[in-house]
């Protein structure tokens, strides 16, 4: 299997194969946690408008994500793992749009299969790829807007590549590069209360999650649920 990496909106654009799209902090967390709490799917999109736009036809019940941050006007649930750890979202599809994560989604039109991935994620997604066993995998870091590059998104693409070659990596050794980041910071600035200090501890949850997400087109949308091998 050839492994390629990539990086930012770019970069899915790019991305050709199997696609991994990583969003760690914190679209792709937040989403592995919303269908450990019973969601039956989630529809993808870039912008705020179509979210809202598919909820008003009835294409899904609540409206999930953020700008940055901060949950956007008329949307249900922000884009923090935390939360959906306590909402009632059992069996509801959820319509979520992101400045990275669900960018990078949309923007992947070359790929023959997507998968969102974060590091609660990064194992089980790495045990589906290598299931299939396409030719040619992509993975790419959302990092911030998808204009920035992250510490946490490259190094969970690093992680990812690493077990996709049946490497091992030191769980305590990636986390505490991943806490020392630069986006890692604004989990302690109480003057950012959008970022949720629990959202941090859940998205370094390492492999914590059993199932990867594949997004499939369905009716002409983004639609992720979870997989198994």
């Amino acid at each position: 299997m050839e492994i390629r990496l990539d990086s930012l909106i770019d970069g899915a654009r790019r991305a050709e194969g199997t696609v991994i799209v990583v969003d760690v902090f914190r679209a792709f967390t937040t989403a592995a946690v919303a269908f450990t709490q019973g969601v039956e799917k989630i529809i993808m999109v870039a912008n705020i408008e179509d979210a809202i736009d598919l909820r008003r036809q009835g294409l899904g019940d609540l409206c999930m994500g953020e700008v940055r941050g901060i949950r956007p006007e008329n949307f249900d649930l922000g884009n923090s793992p935390f939360e959906l750890a306590h909402a009632d979202v059992e069996g509801s599809t959820l319509i979520q749009s992101t400045r990275a994560g669900t960018v990078g989604v949309t923007a992947s039109l070359k790929a023959d299969h997507i998968y969102a991935c974060a590091l609660v994620t990064a194992r089980a997604t790495a045990q589906v790829v290598l299931h299939s066993q396409p030719s040619l995998t992509t993975i790419v870091a959302m990092g911030a807007d998808g204009t920035e590059r992250t510490d946490e998104d490259e190094l969970c693409a690093l992680y990812v590549r690493n077990l996709l070659q049946e490497r091992t990596v030191d769980h305590d050794a990636l986390r505490a590069l991943v806490f020392a980041g630069k986006h890692s910071q604004k989990f302690d600035d109480p003057t950012l209360t959008q970022y949720h200090a629990e959202d941090r501890r859940i998205a370094l949850q390492i492999d914590s999650i059993s199932f990867a997400i594949r997004v499939h087109c369905e009716d002409g949308l983004l639609v992720a649920r979870p997989e198994i091998v």
